[in-house]
C-alpha cells in the first residue's frame, strides 16, 4: 500500500480527507493497536515479578503499536477520521477495535498503572500525556452516543494524568527543548488545548505561565542546528505554536519576528533527509515533516494577511505535506506511527 499521487496538493492542504483515503490511512493503526510484539515498552523493573510482565498484562488498552504513545495516537487518528468520515468503509471494524480498547476495566487499569509506584508515575512524561489529552479531546467533541461511552470510560485514565501535569509543572524549572518525546513546548500545546475545551481554568492558567516563563523572552533563535538526527519535532517551531496559543494576536506577531531569524526559518522550510526508512530512528525524519508542516500552518495562520513570512509558510507546510505522504509505509518503524502525524497535519 502506497500513499503516491493519493490527490493533488491543493486538495491535501486545504480539504478534508476522503472516505477513499481517509480508509487507507486508518488501516494503519487498524493493523497494529492489537499487534503485540515488536514492543517497546517504557516500563522501569522495579521487582522480579515486573519483569514477567507483557506490554498486554501492563497496558490492556494501549499495548499495540510498538509502544504506548504510539498506541495512544493510533486510537486519536481512528476516532478522528470515524467523526470527520462518518461513511468510512471498515467503520464497524474500526469501532469494533476501539471498543475492546475503551472498556472500564481496561481503562482504570492503564489509570493504575500510573499510581503503581512514584517511577511509574512519571511513564510516558510528558509525550504520552499529551496524546492522551488529545484523544479525550477528540472523544469530547464527538456527538456520537459510543463515543460518550467511550469518553466517560477514560476519565479515570484522564484524570491520572491531568493531575500528574498539575503536580509536575511547578516543579519543572526548565523546558525540554529536544526534537523528540520530552518536548515541553509539544505537550504544552496539546495540554491547553484540551485545557480549553474542557473548561479546566486552573490547568489553562498554569500552563499559560509556564509558557510565558519558559519561553517569552526568548529571542534570535537561528535555528541552524536543526535537525538532530532522529527529530520528529522542531523544537523551534514548536515553541512558536504553544506561544501563537498564548499570546494575543498584534502581541504574537511581534514576539515572532523578534523570536525566529530568517535564515532559521529558512532552514526550517528544508524538506529533510530521510536516509533509510527502515531504520526506527532516522525514519523519525519523516514525522518531522509532518510536525514542521502543522506549526508552520498555524503559526501563520496567526499571523497579519500582510506578514512576508505567511505565504511561505503556508506554501512550504503543504509542501512538506506532500512530499511526505508517499512514505507512510514500508517498514514498522514508520508504519505503527507516521499515519497520525499525517492527519493531524492535514486536519489543522
Amino acid at each position: 500500500m502506497r500513499f503516491a499521487l493519493l490527490i493533488a496538493l491543493p486538495m491535501l492542504a486545504k480539504s478534508p480527507l476522503s472516505d477513499d483515503i481517509a480508509a487507507r490511512l486508518a488501516e494503519l493503526p487498524l493493523k497494529c493497536i492489537h499487534q503485540e510484539y515488536p514492543n517497546k515498552t517504557g516500563h522501569t523493573i522495579e521487582t522480579e515479578s515486573d519483569a514477567r510482565l507483557s506490554p498486554r498484562e501492563l497496558h490492556p488498552a494501549f499495548y499495540g503499536c510498538f509502544d504506548w504513545h504510539s498506541s495512544v495516537h493510533g486510537h486519536w487518528m481512528l476516532v478522528r477520521l470515524l467523526k470527520t468520515n462518518p461513511a468510512l468503509p471498515k467503520r464497524d471494524e474500526i469501532r469494533r477495535v476501539l471498543a475492546s480498547s475503551f472498556t472500564p476495566t481496561a481503562m482504570r487499569a492503564e489509570a493504575d498503572y500510573f499510581k503503581r509506584s512514584k517511577l511509574a508515575a512519571t511513564f510516558e512524561r510528558t509525550y504520552g500525556w499529551a496524546w492522551l489529552l488529545k484523544l479525550d479531546e477528540e472523544l469530547l467533541g464527538w456527538d456520537d452516543a459510543q463515543g460518550r461511552e467511550w469518553l466517560r470510560n477514560m476519565q479515570p485514565l484522564t484524570a491520572v494524568v491531568r493531575e500528574a501535569w498539575i503536580a509536575y509543572l511547578p516543579k519543572q524549572t526548565y523546558p525540554n527543548r529536544t526534537g523528540v518525546h520530552p518536548n515541553t513546548a509539544f505537550g504544552l500545546v496539546f495540554a491547553l488545548d484540551w485545557a480549553r475545551a474542557t473548561k479546566h481554568a486552573e490547568f489553562e492558567a498554569l500552563i499559560v505561565k509556564r509558557a510565558r516563563e519558559y519561553y517569552e523572552t526568548n529571542t534570535a533563535v537561528t535555528a541552524l542546528q536543526e535537525p538532530d538526527g532522529s527529530d520528529f519535532f522542531s523544537p523551534s517551531l514548536e515553541v512558536a505554536d504553544l506561544m501563537r496559543r498564548v499570546l494575543p494576536g498584534k502581541e504574537f506577531a511581534a514576539w515572532f519576528s523578534r523570536y525566529l531569524r530568517e535564515p532559521g526559518l529558512a532552514n526550517l522550510m528544508k524538506p529533510p533527509t530521510v536516509s533509510d526508512r527502515s531504520d526506527y530512528q532516522i525514519v523519525h525524519l519523516d514525522g518531522l515533516s509532518f510536525s514542521r508542516a502543522w506549526c508552520l500552518k498555524g503559526i501563520a495562520s496567526a499571523l497579519p494577511a500582510t506578514s512576508k513570512r505567511r505565504a511561505a509558510m503556508e506554501r512550504t507546510a503543504a509542501e512538506l505535506i506532500e512530499k511526505t505522504m508517499p512514505h507512510l509505509t514500508g517498514s514498522y518503524g514508520g508504519e505503527h506511527w507516521l499515519a497520525s502525524f499525517a492527519v493531524y497535519a492535514l486536519s489543522q
